[in-house]
């Protein structure tokens, strides 16, 4: 979904500085693209996949931080615990989700 995104968002971007329709055509462009940001439908969807965007991110680092865990030493393993208790005591990451 993200790179159709990326790829129609940069179509509209090419047409808009490519064109030479003017001033005209670029406002009525811009004044579409501001309906289908404030229309709740795409905002709903771009803030649900945006969670679960954070899910998955979440899973996936502690999945690889469990596998990459058991190969490190244990010094090593005791410093990277010792510095995510440090700046996060409440257990969440910088990802906005927790261990819990």
């Amino acid at each position: 979904m993200r790179y159709k995104l990326t790829f129609v968002v940069g179509l509209a971007l090419g047409y808009v500085l490519g064109t030479r329709a003017g001033r005209e055509r670029y406002e009525q462009l811009k004044k579409s693209a501001r309906q289908v940001a404030q229309n709740p439908a795409v905002r709903n969807t771009a803030e649900t996949a945006a969670q679960q965007g954070r899910v998955y991110a979440g899973k996936a680092i502690h999945s690889v931080s469990e596998k990459v865990g058991e190969r490190m030493p244990d010094s090593v393993a005791a410093r990277v615990r010792s510095l995510r208790e440090r700046n996060h005591p409440d257990g969440s990451d910088d990802w906005g989700t927790s261990d819990t």
